[in-house]
């Protein structure tokens, strides 16, 4: 169950923290329905440089349009995208993705389960559907062998990020919380098509759409980014003197694998400083991951 890490500091926090609340009689138990684990997706769960996984499917399939409509092939952020110039489509990615606005539901799913089976990411060429990193695959299966439900949270698209948590860590649609693409029933043969993308849900209000969605607190969460610091400290909750009130393990994926993926900490910066001062178990890429990407 750990395949892809080491047998450092963070893998041995997983299993002590695990082994505490799983074990009956324990004074740190847990009863199973409330072994609530929640998990970020870009950074966390895959790759997110030099542009996230979903913006790269929205982009390949800008460059697609523009093959079939000439029309769009000198407009921004078409032009950008058939030059591969990333940085400058992704500035534009709010009006890329607004048309597809009225895309089927369903039809959506299917184009991301294709691009997941035929892309590679465009740096490191790792087929996308290898391209999970491997020990947080193998740290669901535990977590989950150990009668935790777990639930991905994500920022950005959600119809995106469902087939991938499904197809890359086996995660079902009912599990991947977000609020991206508005959503409408077409009274024309049951189909449930896009509305106006809405962008994903603010940092300070993912706690609350979690909690709209489960109803409890996860005692156990990770993320990557400043972004994630609200899931990180909803997680466990608090007692009246400002400390846990149950057991919690909070952590942070460090990007510092150059080698093997990217170093950074632009985005990390206020996540690492809370990181430091209040105790969250740091995963360090280069450290404690024998390897990144794969299928467990």
């Amino acid at each position: 169950m750990s395949k892809g890490w080491r047998h450092g500091t963070a893998w041995l926090a997983v299993t002590g923290f695990v082994t505490r609340v799983a074990t009956a009689g324990s004074r740190d138990f847990v009863p199973p329905e409330e072994r609530i684990a929640v998990l970020d997706d870009d950074g966390t769960l895959w790759t997110e440089r030099p542009v996230s996984m979903r913006h790269d499917f929205i982009l390949r399939r800008l460059v697609e349009r523009a093959k079939r409509d000439q029309a769009l092939r000198g407009r921004l952020p078409w032009r950008a995208s058939a030059e591969v110039d990333l940085a400058k489509a992704s500035a534009y990615l709010a009006e890329a993705v607004a048309s597809f606005d009225e895309q089927d539901a369903e039809s959506y799913a299917e184009q991301v389960a294709w691009f997941l089976a035929a892309e590679a990411h465009p740096e490191l060429r790792v087929p996308y559907a290898h391209a999970a990193y491997l020990p947080m695959a193998s740290l669901i299966e535990y977590l989950e062998a150990h009668a935790f439900t777990v639930y991905v949270l994500t920022a950005g698209d959600r119809d995106f990020a469902r087939p991938a948590a499904a197809r890359l860590y086996g995660v079902p649609p009912e599990r991947v919380i977000g609020d991206a693409a508005g959503l409408r029933y077409r009274d024309d043969g049951a189909t449930i098509a896009h509305e106006e993308y809405a962008g994903g849900a603010e940092a300070a209000a993912r706690p609350a759409v979690f909690w709209s969605r489960v109803g409890r607190r996860p005692i156990l969460a990770i993320g990557n980014s400043n972004a994630d610091i609200p899931l990180l400290r909803f997680a466990g909750g608090q007692s009246t003197g400002g400390q846990s009130g149950r057991p919690v393990l909070r952590m942070l994926v460090v990007h510092d694998d150059a080698e093997r993926e990217y170093a950074y900490t632009d985005g990390a910066e206020d996540a690492l400083a809370h990181a430091n001062t209040e105790g969250w178990t740091q995963i360090s890429m280069r450290e404690d991951w024998s390897a990144v990407f794969g299928r467990p």
